[in-house]
């Protein structure tokens, strides 16, 4: 007994040294976003900040409307896309789960040839913007590469093939119950750990997603979080480029350039992880069961 309680002892040290291990990235990025300019060129980067600055949050939110609105579209996006990507890839999932599925292996088959082979960007641009005309909307967002992912799909068909008895399935058939009813009343409850482990894998995918906003979107009315910051970024490294009289030097050396890279990464950072302890209790049973059977 003395040598299972001392090594439960071992085991919880080195988890505990390994989280906080983990922690330490983001504690050097947040140290440094507060951290003044001249100290990071002159001393580098530090866990503790040698002089203590918040020059690089006023930067950005000088126009602090422009912040919560570009937030507000991230977030309207993340959770939108979320939910439709959950629906989508549920319905797509739960019939090539079924072996009585008629055209079960095509669709499987149809489901796995994306993962290996796409169209490219440019056939994929030309689709969007002149077929579907998404170009400067919300859906630009939403649809182009994050909606339907091959994977997901797999790994929640896997789910519902182990997870789901099938003898559960056909007494509702008994009982009269239909399709969809059986889908949304029996399955899909039983299904939450893998809902929630594809839903987090999504909302971080949109959340953390610039590329489709640098692609499709120019109307500044519709930047994300993300496109909003990088643009940030952007304008600040053209301007230190591009600066050719004495006062934009003197100008542009007053912006805390560095500061201002590890603050835009903060708040990118900070939503998600404020979300995820809402989805670990089912983070791991989702991956293990993926894990067993492809």
């Amino acid at each position: 007994m003395k040598t299972n309680s001392l090594a439960q002892w071992v085991i919880n040290i080195l988890f505990v040294l390994i989280s906080g291990l983990c922690l330490v990235p983001f504690l050097l990025l947040f140290s440094s976003s507060i951290t003044d300019e001249q100290s990071i060129i002159q001393h580098g980067y530090s866990l503790i900040p040698s002089q203590l600055s918040f020059e690089s949050y006023r930067f950005l939110f000088r126009d602090s409307m422009m912040i919560v609105h570009a937030y507000g579209i991230s977030i309207l996006v993340t959770v939108a896309g979320t939910l439709v990507s959950l629906i989508v890839i549920s319905l797509l999932a739960y019939p090539i789960s079924r072996k009585d599925m008629p055209l079960r292996n095509i669709l499987s088959f149809f489901v796995f040839f994306t993962m290996l082979f796409n169209g490219g960007l440019v056939p994929t641009y030309l689709v969007y913007t002149h077929i579907f005309d998404i170009k400067n909307t919300i859906w630009a967002l939403i649809i182009p590469g994050l909606l339907l992912n091959a994977f997901y799909v797999i790994l929640m068909r896997t789910f519902f093939t182990i997870s789901v008895p099938t003898p559960v399935i056909e007494s509702a058939y008994m009982d009269g119950a239909g399709e969809f009813r059986i889908f949304y009343q029996i399955v899909l409850p039983l299904s939450l750990p893998v809902l929630a482990t594809v839903g987090l894998f999504q909302t971080i995918h949109y959340w953390n997603d610039w590329f489709n906003g640098l692609i499709y979107i120019t109307d500044s009315k519709l930047y994300s979080i993300q496109n909003l910051l990088n643009r940030i970024l952007l304008d600040i490294q053209y301007l230190k480029n591009n600066a050719q009289d004495s006062n934009q030097l003197e100008q542009m050396a007053a912006i805390p350039s560095e500061g201002v890279r590890m603050a835009i990464a903060v708040m990118g950072v900070i939503p998600i992880l404020v979300a995820y302890p809402f989805f670990q209790k089912y983070f791991v049973k989702g991956l293990t069961v993926g894990a067993v059977k492809g």
